[in-house]
């Protein structure tokens, strides 16, 4: 009976010592020398405006991930006629307005009903985002307000070291 316990005891031992060798080779450290991928301005533009239709229209997982495949399609689409007819407005809104019309269309194999029917009332406030790409501000102005921020009067205050006040 002593062997069997001694015996189980080992058996124990080694498997855990297994898993945690196991467990040590899963984990790899992160390079932190390469830099993070970012996004482009049309698909962050194409990211915002799908994670505004997810959350406003409730999307799962297969859903959320063809809606930013359709976004980032109509995006770039939509910025490449803002960028070749830039001053034409009428040409812009024509269309960009054709381009809409697809995504319209290319949802309605997406969503659900109910879906498609929140998405069609709000879609004019969608298709105002997407083709207001050139006109959305961008990180550079802060960026920029960060490196040289505009003089602002202080009036006479500066910044110090605390000093003590003594109690009478």
């Amino acid at each position: 009976m002593k062997k069997i316990l001694a015996l189980a005891s080992a058996l124990l031992l080694t498997s855990f010592g297994a898993f945690a060798q196991q467990r040590t080779l899963l984990v790899t450290k992160q390079d932190k020398t390469k830099p993070s991928p970012r996004l482009n301005p049309v698909q962050q533009h194409a990211q915002d405006l799908s994670y505004q239709m997810t959350r406003d229209l409730r999307l799962n997982g297969y859903q959320k991930s063809r809606v930013q495949a359709i976004n980032e399609e109509k995006q770039s689409r939509i910025v490449a006629i803002i960028l070749k007819n830039e001053g034409n407005d009428k040409l812009i809104k024509e269309q960009c307005d054709v381009v809409c019309r697809e995504r319209d269309k290319e949802l309605q194999t997406v969503l659900s009903t109910d879906q498609y029917s929140n998405y069609y009332g709000s879609r004019r406030e969608y298709n105002a985002f997407s083709t207001s790409y050139n006109s959305q501000t961008t990180n550079d102005a802060f960026v920029k307000s960060v490196k040289d921020p505009a003089p602002v009067s202080s009036k006479g205050a500066t910044i110090g070291p605390a000093t003590a006040i003594k109690a009478k």
